[in-house]
């Protein structure tokens, strides 16, 4: 009963891990066909999957494709993967009112190639776990943060800025920041 119980709870937590990714065709009255992925919950190994096989689900032309985040971030490096395939594929990105981005979803937002942002953005130095085991190491990001967002046409100055937080402590960004940082 009791190794029921626990993997049951391990197929809880593990559901729970991953970012729920979606992606969409919808179609609007003025625009046509939109494609809009939706990246909610927390990011992790395995989303840059779910978000591939999600846009490949949709081939052709569409007057637009939007991304929508409501995401309190996780992995950095998964994150970014995820940043260059929306920019290659030509998202803008969208941060609704009343929902936020924090942590490593800065990497989504700066993903998209037009950015609004109506809700919270926030800002900390990413969590690295200690010890060399096999999830801290893919956690890393391949690519240092500074080349990451100068290849997504964002302020450097940003991947430095992070770093002057602690991870357990998050810095909302005024519209004034989120200006001086390109991420507007």
């Amino acid at each position: 009963m009791l190794r029921l119980l626990t993997l049951c709870a391990l197929a809880l937590f593990a559901c729970t891990a991953h970012a729920k990714v979606e992606v969409l065709l919808l179609e609007h009255e003025g625009q046509g066909q939109v494609l809009v992925a939706r990246v909610t919950e927390q990011i992790a190994p395995g989303d840059y999957e779910a978000l591939l096989k999600g846009i490949m689900a949709h081939p052709g032309k569409h007057a637009r494709k939007l991304l929508i985040l409501d995401n309190i971030g996780g992995s950095a490096a998964e994150a970014m993967r995820m940043g260059y395939l929306l920019r290659e594929t030509g998202f803008d990105a969208l941060v609704p009112e009343a929902a936020v981005c924090q942590g490593s979803c800065i990497y989504l937002l700066a993903a998209g190639r037009q950015r609004t942002v109506r809700g919270h953005v926030g800002l900390h130095r990413p969590y690295v776990a200690n010890g060399e085991s096999a999830l801290s190491i893919s956690q890393r990001p391949h690519r240092a943060p500074r080349i990451y967002f100068r290849d997504m046409g964002v302020n450097t100055r940003l991947a430095d800025d992070m770093q002057l937080i602690e991870p357990w402590r998050m810095r909302v960004l005024t519209p004034k920041e989120l200006a001086r940082y390109r991420l507007q």
